[in-house]
């Protein structure tokens, strides 16, 4: 499954979270550092959904941009 994921940029380097899994989030120095930590913060979450007997999630999230003019 793919879920999105939001990166945010932060002070002292990334920060991330996923709309369709709530209460997951990780934090990373580079973009490519928190998108492996979300990766890991995900798989983990679902796991213990799974263990717990909890329904999993399903991705349902996009995203866009928008322009603004001037």
């Amino acid at each position: 499954m793919k879920y999105l994921i939001v990166i945010e940029q932060t002070d002292t380097g990334h920060s991330a979270y996923a709309p369709d899994v709530p209460g997951c989030i990780a934090t990373g120095k580079t973009r490519d550092e928190v998108e492996r930590e979300m990766k890991g913060a995900i798989a983990l979450h679902l796991d213990g959904l799974k263990a717990e007997g909890m329904a999993i999630p399903q991705p349902g999230s996009s995203s866009s941009y928008v322009d603004i003019p001037p």
